[in-house]
């Protein structure tokens, strides 16, 4: 039996109160990979190589840092 096939199965042994958190899943997990564009892969090699600029912190302080300049 194939993944498809057994994934086909469970769902008609999940009770109807619990199926909207396997669809949520489905729904994302059916969302094709993007492909990075090359901008973006250009920044990703600047990280790698040691430039760049990476951020840890709160979305709120990365806003305000982006907004100050």
């Amino acid at each position: 039996m194939s993944n498809r096939d057994l994934a086909k199965n469970l769902i008609d042994k999940i009770p109807e109160s619990r199926l909207l958190y396997v669809i949520s899943y489905l729904q994302g997990a059916a969302v094709p990979d993007e492909t990075l564009n090359a901008d973006t892969l250009e920044a990703f090699a600047e990280l790698d190589n040691g430039g760049g600029y990476s951020f840890s912190g709160a979305t709120e302080q990365l806003f305000n840092e982006l907004l100050e300049d």
